[in-house]
C-alpha cells in the first residue's frame, strides 16, 4: 500500500484542507471501505505529519459532509448508504399534501451503449467509452409517477448486469456501494421542463408530448468524481419536487 503524504505547511491555515484531500484520496483508492473504522487520530496525524488539532479539523469537515461518522467510544467510520439515509438525502419527490412515500422501483430497460460527447464530458470519460444505460419506473401510492434514465461508466461498474439490477435487495446507491465499492457522497441537480416521449407517455399514462418536470442529476463519489448521470421525468399532476437547502443535504429524521 502506498503512503499518501502532504506538502509542507501551507499559508493561511489551510493545512487541514491538504489533510482532508489526502484522506479523500485514500478513500478513493479503496483503502477504507464503507462501514470500516479508519485509523486513530494519533496514527493519522503521524502519517500526515500534522498535529492532532489539524487532523481533527479535517475529520470534522468530513463528518459534517456525511463522508465520515463518529461513534462515541468506538472511533470514526466511513459512512455507508442506508435505506432511510438515502431516501431522505436524495429522493425529493413528495405528494402535494406533503406525504413522502417509499417508491416501488421497476426496471424497464437495460442496455450497453457508447458515451455521447455530452455524457462523456459529464462523467469525465472518453467520447465513445462503454457505458451502461438503464431506465427505471418509480411508483408512489400505487401509480408510476417518475421515469429515471440512468447512465454509468462501464469502467467503474464492471460486471453490472440486468439480473443484478433487477434483483438488488436495497437502494441503488447502497447497491453501488456493496457491489462496486462506489460511495455516492453528493449530487448536483438541475430542473427544467421536458415533453413526454413514447416510453414515458406509456409508463406514466399520459399523452405523448405532455409536459413533465425534468431533474438532471450528476452523482459524485469522493473528490468530485462523477459516477452517474440520471435524467428523471416527473408527472407533476399530484407530486412535486422539493429541492435541498443550499449548502447542505437533507438529513434523515
Amino acid at each position: 500500500m502506498s503512503t499518501l503524504v502532504i506538502n509542507p505547511p501551507a499559508l493561511g491555515g489551510t493545512r487541514y484542507k491538504e489533510v482532508k484531500s489526502a484522506i479523500l484520496a485514500a478513500l478513493s483508492a479503496g483503502e477504507w471501505k464503507g462501514g470500516e473504522c479508519i485509523p486513530s487520530e494519533k496514527r493519522l496525524a503521524e502519517r500526515f505529519g500534522v498535529s492532532i488539532g489539524t487532523l481533527r479539523k479535517a475529520i470534522d469537515e468530513l463528518c459534517a459532509e456525511n463522508i465520515l461518522i463518529r461513534h462515541q467510544g468506538l472511533g470514526t467510520f466511513v459512512s455507508m448508504h442506508q435505506r432511510d439515509r438515502h431516501f431522505f438525502r436524495f429522493f425529493r419527490i413528495v405528494r402535494r399534501d406533503g406525504d413522502k412515500a417509499y417508491p416501488v422501483v421497476t426496471l424497464i430497460d437495460f442496455r450497453k451503449a457508447r458515451a455521447s460527447r455530452e455524457v462523456a464530458a459529464t462523467l469525465g470519460i472518453e467520447t465513445g467509452a462503454r457505458v451502461f444505460q438503464f431506465t427505471n419506473g418509480l411508483a408512489l401510492h400505487g401509480a408510476t409517477v417518475l421515469i429515471e434514465h440512468i447512465t454509468v461508466p462501464e469502467a467503474r461498474f464492471a460486471g453490472l448486469t440486468e439480473a443484478k439490477l433487477r434483483n438488488r435487495p436495497n437502494t441503488l446507491y447502497n447497491f453501488y456501494q456493496d457491489v462496486f465499492a462506489i460511495n455516492v457522497v453528493e449530487t448536483d441537480e438541475r430542473v427544467t421542463v421536458a415533453l413526454a416521449d413514447d416510453l414515458e407517455s406509456r409508463e406514466l399514462s399520459l399523452d405523448a408530448g405532455a409536459p413533465l418536470l425534468e431533474i438532471r442529476r450528476v452523482a459524485y463519489s469522493y473528490n468530485r468524481c462523477a459516477v452517474e448521470l440520471r435524467v428523471s421525468r416527473l408527472n407533476t399532476e399530484n407530486y412535486q419536487y422539493i429541492g435541498a437547502h443550499p449548502g447542505r443535504e437533507e438529513q434523515a429524521g
